[in-house]
């Protein structure tokens, strides 16, 4: 079967969001507000679902923009030289006994691609009021951000660093059933036999 309907991001009813351990004592969170996907499955089984999220490295947002102009710059996102990071999927696990599913895909992140794990909580499909199908997801995982050479940090003076190079991603996805996909035909010229 071919994987022929489209699914939309809904971003008024979606996030990507991170957090990350400041001074070893607290989490600071941000996000990201700009991004879109490529979605297509085979009719409503999401395990067959093919992704290419791209998102702008520029729309971080951590709530202070001194913070956010220092992660767009060559320490960390590089934004100048790297405008988007990308995640393509590769393969979806079946559901574990909690519901959960495993997340595999290449994660690019200024021009450094990684395998990543993620995991993938499917909140259910329904209409909306305005007959739209839309089914909502919550995607969790952990990477090392010193895999993809944001490695900046400062030592703290009581020992310990600044920044942990740990990340927790934590994302809600709500998708919009876009239809079928837009198919392209290829029509062989017929010869009128003059």
């Amino acid at each position: 079967m071919s994987k022929e309907t489209k699914w939309s991001i809904d971003p008024s009813h979606s996030e990507i969001s991170f957090k990350v351990r400041h001074l070893m004592i607290a989490h600071v969170k941000g996000s990201f507000k700009s991004f879109d996907a490529s979605i297509y499955t085979e009719g409503t089984d999401f395990t067959t679902a093919d992704i290419d999220l791209w998102i702008d490295a520029a729309s971080i947002d951590t709530g202070d923009t001194t913070r956010d102009e220092h992660l767009k710059g060559p320490d960390f996102f590089d934004v100048a030289n790297h405008k988007q990071l990308n995640f393509t999927s590769s393969t979806i696990g079946k559901p574990d006994k909690d519901g959960n599913h495993e997340l595999w895909g290449e994660l690019t992140i200024k021009g450094i691609t990684k395998n990543v794990k993620l995991m993938v909580q499917f909140g259910g499909l329904v209409k909306d009021p305005w007959a739209n199908e839309k089914a909502g997801f919550t995607l969790t995982g952990t990477i090392n951000r010193t895999d993809w050479g944001l490695i900046w940090n400062s030592t703290l003076e009581a020992g310990g660093i600044m920044v942990s190079e740990e990340v927790t991603i934590s994302c809600e996805v709500e998708l919009i059933n876009a239809g079928k996909k837009d198919l392209v035909m290829q029509l062989d010229e017929v010869s009128d036999g003059s």
